[in-house]
């Protein structure tokens, strides 16, 4: 009597044996870095319980490399070419994967059409790994990434969710020095112009303000949100104005809003720093050239790209690396 061959065991067995999904028992059987040690265990556990034998052909076909990682950009295409923040971004993680021989693919994931294409551009792994920018909570892109089997670094974190690998800058820190400078210029009604609150930049800078204001016996007073434009500070501004004509200091959550701000003070008749007293966050060139020129906070964004590259060509190499939150410090000028 012949034997009857031994079917072999399938991928999904081995997920439902290991109790995790189907991409994350290929994460694990391609060695992929990005998964955590309790489901590698449980896993590799599988595999030696029902003598699992993967495709190599199909395996090699999933590992191979395409020379090419992703910038995603989650957010609307017109305020992200006109914002030099992002720019700057690209400039940096451009330098950086050059040197890895990896060419930089932009994508723009602001609407349901073009997120659909960047899952589908995942799925068929048309890309090395992914960067991930401008998240907010909630965003659909955050389930993308979740799902996708191609390590994703995150530029900043988003809202409730701690990636395994990300760059971020010291918001909180610079946001405090901020809002510190101001209560040391003898500034009392010290008012914020925010991000927007479903961004986790804006709630650390926030948290930041706050933190400086209780630690000094001062009032935080509720922030005006803008959406990180110039259009949006002066109309915080405006606002700000009407509900506190006392005010006498102002931090705005970037340099796009204070520039902005600057202006809605003139108008209404506000001598900045005499009335006034305005500080930003970035840096950019524009704080150079507002009048007066912007006390800010600086930040490398060149540097932030860069970093995040960096950490991205270390991942697709198959090594574990830790990701990393960038300083900050404070350029003093004329608008303090």
């Amino acid at each position: 009597m012949t034997d009857v061959p031994r079917r072999k065991p399938t991928l999904d067995e081995v997920a439902e044996r290991a109790g995790v999904s189907r991409s994350a028992a290929s994460r694990v059987l391609n060695n992929a870095p990005h998964v955590r040690r309790d489901k590698r265990e449980a896993v590799l556990r599988a595999i030696r319980e029902l003598d699992y034998v993967p495709d190599t052909t199909a395996r090699a076909l999933a590992t191979r490399q395409r020379g090419v990682a992703a910038l995603v950009i989650s957010g609307e295409s017109p305020s992200i070419f006109a914002d030099p923040f992002f720019a700057r971004v690209i400039v940096g993680a451009s330098a950086a994967l050059e040197v890895a021989d990896l060419h930089l693919m932009l994508c723009l994931a602001a609407t349901d059409r073009s997120r659909r294409r960047l899952e589908e551009l995942l799925r068929a792994r048309g890309v090395d790994g992914v960067m991930l920018m401008a998240v907010r909570e909630d965003d659909p892109v955050l389930r993308i990434a979740g799902e996708t089997e191609l390590p994703v670094v995150f530029g900043g974190r988003p809202v409730g969710f701690e990636p395994s690998w990300y760059v971020d800058v010291d918001n909180v820190g610079g946001a405090r020095q901020a809002t510190e400078h101001l209560i040391a210029r003898g500034r009392r009604r010290v008012v914020m112009i925010c991000g927007p609150l479903d961004a986790q930049v804006s709630r650390a800078r926030h948290r930041g303000y706050r933190e400086a204001m209780i630690l000094a016996g001062l009032e935080p007073l509720p922030p005006e949100c803008g959406n990180f434009t110039r259009l949006s500070g002066a109309a915080a501004m405006a606002e700000l104005l009407k509900r506190h004509p006392d005010l006498d200091g102002v931090f705005a959550a970037n340099d796009n809003m204070a520039a902005d701000a600057l202006r809605a003070l003139r108008g209404a008749g506000r001598a900045v720093p005499g009335d006034v007293a305005v500080v930003g966050f970035d840096d950019l060139d524009i704080a150079e050239i507002t009048e007066p020129s912007l006390t800010t906070v600086h930040q490398s964004i060149q540097d932030l790209g860069h970093e995040m590259a960096r950490l991205l060509v270390r991942l697709i190499a198959g090594e574990e690396p830790s990701s990393l939150i960038l300083p900050t410090h404070l350029v003093t000028r004329s608008s303090t």
